[in-house]
């Protein structure tokens, strides 16, 4: 027979013919009924309502980029998009950034043929 004497709670026991030993009840965990379980939807509620500000604070940033200093806006509002859809705010943050893009390359590209 197998000494019992050293067996930890997290090892594996396996028997020498190769068999796995049922736990027994002393081995049963009791701490879960006194630990309230975790919520993690609250995290995210709180996640998509932070983004949801920067996502409209990109967007809006993107938006006035198409008329005033496109270069400067259009970037402030791409890495704002950036951190908006880090944050949750995954449709605004994806508009900021693509209108940000559209504002710098109209102004760098399209806009020297016209001045």
């Amino acid at each position: 027979m197998v000494d019992d004497r050293n067996r930890t709670y997290n090892e594996s026991y396996v028997q020498s013919i190769g068999k796995e030993e049922p736990e027994h009840d002393f081995m049963e965990e009791t701490a879960t009924e006194i630990a309230q379980p975790v919520r993690r939807y609250d995290e995210r509620d709180e996640k998509a309502e932070n983004g949801a500000g920067l996502g409209w604070l990109a967007l809006a940033l993107s938006i006035i980029s198409l008329f005033i200093w496109p270069v400067l806006l259009g970037a402030t509002g791409i890495i704002v998009g950036f951190i908006a859809r880090r944050r949750g705010a995954e449709t605004l943050g994806a508009w900021a950034i693509g209108i940000g893009v559209v504002a710098i390359i109209v102004r760098l590209f399209i806009m020297p043929f016209y001045d």
